[in-house]
């Protein structure tokens, strides 16, 4: 189940979910000690794949900035999928979901991405094309990329 909530909509247990996971794959998992919990939460959207009642996969939506034609660019971040759910395509699909809700809610609007330099391929994937060089962030390759 595709659930997306702003976040003055997420329940307390939603939210404790969403942070427990970020902080284990980000976190722990990764050995990157950085501050998850920041001031994009509350303008965010956060969609969430639920599986039988456990968090499965998350992302957040937020909006950046507007362009000088008015065009908006709109981010998607904190990409990640809980160790028991890899491999299994989850990951495609928060993805598209992610893009398909950008697409309606915010139509003609650039999508960005700052992934992982090693997710590169993945992103590539659904149209996503490098649009910085390869820089560190909290010591991990990454590099800023746009849906085109």
């Amino acid at each position: 189940m595709i659930v997306i909530k702003q976040f003055d909509e997420l329940t307390t247990r939603e939210l404790h979910d969403i942070y427990r996971l970020r902080i284990a794959v980000f976190v722990v998992e990764q050995k990157c000690y950085y501050q998850d919990v920041d001031e994009i939460d509350p303008i965010s959207y956060h969609l969430q794949i639920i599986d039988k009642g456990q968090l499965a996969a998350y992302c957040r939506i937020y909006t950046v900035r507007q362009d000088d034609h008015s065009r908006q660019t709109v981010k998607i971040g904190r990409v990640c999928v809980a160790r028991a759910y890899r491999h299994i395509g989850l990951g495609k699909q928060l993805l598209k979901s992610a893009i398909s809700f950008i697409e309606e809610k915010y139509p003609n609007a650039r999508i960005e991405i700052q992934a992982q330099n090693y997710l590169t391929k993945f992103y590539e994937s659904f149209g996503f094309t490098a649009i910085s060089e390869i820089y560190l962030e909290d010591e991990i390759p990454h590099i800023d990329m746009e849906l085109v």
